[in-house]
């Protein structure tokens, strides 16, 4: 069992800058992968970022890269999330996961959430 705790969300205002936590706790070694999700209200949730544990590599959505980044504590096992220029339309509800198993599988484990909500 793994359980994801998201920290590190609040209110900030257009153009601020904001970095989420997840931290992992659990069988953690079995962790093959983490990721961040979001989903604004009303909308679908949607991937964000994601890194494979093991070798520590980021990746980036095409449409968040520039302005979002994704780096981990190893020691730690905490994931993080730079939120860079942020929009209002980064508002939402976001998400840590994390699987088991390699890349098109399925996120098994969910964090609770963490809101974001960006002013103008």
């Amino acid at each position: 069992q793994v359980q994801l705790v998201e920290s590190g969300g609040g209110l900030v205002q257009a153009g601020g800058s904001l970095r989420l936590s997840c931290a992992a706790h659990g069988r953690t070694l079995s962790i093959v992968t983490m990721a961040w999700f979001r989903q604004a209200p009303g909308k679908e949730r949607k991937f964000l970022a994601a890194l494979t544990w093991n070798g520590g590599i980021p990746y980036v959505t095409d449409s968040m890269k520039g302005r979002f980044s994704i780096s981990r504590d190893n020691a730690k096992y905490t994931l993080y999330l730079q939120m860079n220029s942020l929009e209002p339309d980064d508002t939402a509800v976001y998400y840590c996961a994390a699987r088991r198993t390699g890349t098109g599988s399925q996120y098994e484990y969910w964090g609770q959430g963490t809101q974001v909500t960006v002013s103008s």
